[in-house]
């Protein structure tokens, strides 16, 4: 598979504009436009880099507009159908780009990124993966390296006098023993459903290995129904049963980050989520993250199962492209932007202040200084070891069958579904 896109963080609600100055810095209709996801600290760092482009570039600049995750890709959607998308499409890559390009919606930069060699070279190669569709890249990465990992309090398992998880049995093993504490074993926002899929990315990874899910994404028939999806889907619903999750998770969300509320206010003792949850979780909950309390570590093993240890899910960035329909003048903007603002010295040194590890090659030298070296490096060293990182699946797939899926797995986390029907109604829109 190639290096993947996703699972982006959100936040408050959309839309709305950003940075107060900056949505009008540029004036006249030469501006370009540009939405993405709203949340801190990584919106403000976008909304930076927004306004010294506008700053440097006072008669043709950038206008951007903020919306939460679930609103941004109903708008997006909507917008492109309109024929009113943004000059700018802030993105995942994967099966959605592949969707743009299919409908001509957005422009090839193959040639621009070969007649500007410095702009491609200077990021990660493996971040191109999930960029290039038949070929030819459509999408500029940008960003943060994210694997999805295993994150814990410290507070918790000294409560119970336990210790990390290191195998899956371990996991169940340790959800009656905080469950009698009072505990919630794992926070979970499942009300978005995205978040319930970084559980299955890991199980059919662990139990089966990445070929499980790569079959479904080579749409070949009835791929679900492979004996380790079977198993990883039942576990993860032995895993509901037995109580492993907070109660009512399923009405609560990922965009307000109350998951991460209740595992650094100690309701919750572990949380399965993406690195950029670091960053709130050091803004909002208090000493938490500054007094040594967080723990994290890669998902651990199924006893038994085929996947390597080393194997992550999540992404390697995120993805800009640009606007077919976009007047000329807009374009030229819009790269301009990708040339000398986006990932630029000052916006790299943001990403590591707030606890990311920015898709540079040489990043890792940057590391060792931050107040998050250990932190830092440890993410660098996941995304870097794995020997598979996997594109998370609601990206991976088509849009069409994101939908499906994600419906599926809510369902299935709330047990209305059998494994297998789950397996047959994914089946049924394989390919499409």
């Amino acid at each position: 598979m190639p290096v993947g896109a996703a699972l982006a963080a959100c936040g408050t609600s959309g839309p709305s504009p950003a940075g107060g100055g900056a949505a009008s810095a540029g004036g006249g209709s030469a501006n370009a436009t540009y939405w993405y996801l709203s949340t801190q600290p990584q919106e403000g760092i976008r909304t930076a880099s927004v306004e010294r482009f506008n700053k440097a570039n006072p008669t043709a600049g950038i206008t951007p507009t903020t919306f939460q995750n679930d609103a941004y890709k109903t708008k997006i959607k909507t917008a492109l159908g309109a024929g009113q998308a943004p000059t700018i499409i802030w993105g995942w890559g994967g099966g959605g780009l592949r969707t743009y390009v299919q409908s001509n919606q957005v422009d090839d930069l193959t040639p621009w990124l070969n007649e500007n060699p410095a702009v491609k070279d200077r990021l990660f190669p493996s971040s191109f993966g999930a960029a290039t569709i038949d070929g030819k890249i459509y999408a500029l990465p940008c960003e943060a390296v994210q694997p999805v990992v295993l994150f814990y309090n410290k507070k918790c398992f000294e409560q119970i006098g336990a210790e990390p998880p290191t195998s899956w049995g371990d996991i169940m093993a340790l959800v009656p023993k905080f469950n009698e504490a009072g505990i919630a074993p794992f926070s979970l926002g499942g009300q978005s459903r995205w978040t319930n899929m970084m559980w299955l990315e890991f199980l059919f990874d662990r139990v089966g290995g990445p070929e499980v899910f790569d079959a479904v994404f080579n749409a070949e028939k009835d791929a679900w129904s492979n004996p380790a999806a079977i198993d990883a889907l039942t576990k993860v619903q032995d895993l509901v049963k037995a109580d492993g999750f907070i109660k009512g998770f399923s009405s609560i969300t990922a965009d307000s980050n109350a998951d991460q509320a209740l595992l650094y206010t100690g309701k919750a003792a572990m949380m399965v989520h993406g690195v950029w949850t670091y960053g709130s979780m050091a803004l909002d909950g208090g000493d938490f993250v500054s007094g040594g309390h967080l723990g994290y570590m890669n998902f651990p093993p199924v006893e038994g199962g085929k996947g390597d240890p080393s194997n992550t899910v999540g992404n390697p960035g995120q993805y800009l492209s640009i606007y077919s329909k976009a007047t000329p003048e807009q374009k030229e903007i819009a790269k301009k932007f990708f040339a000398t603002a986006v990932l630029s010295d000052e916006e790299v040194k943001m990403w590591t202040d707030t606890g990311s590890v920015p898709i540079v090659n040489g990043a890792d030298k940057l590391l060792a200084s931050s107040k998050d070296a250990e932190w830092l490096q440890f993410v660098y060293g996941i995304a870097s070891n794995a020997k598979t990182f996997a594109q998370s699946w609601d990206q991976a797939l088509s849009p069409t069958a994101a939908e499906v899926l994600l419906d599926n797995i809510s369902q299935l986390f709330q047990l209305s579904i059998t494994p297998e029907q789950y397996a047959a109604n994914m089946n049924a829109v394989i390919g499409k």
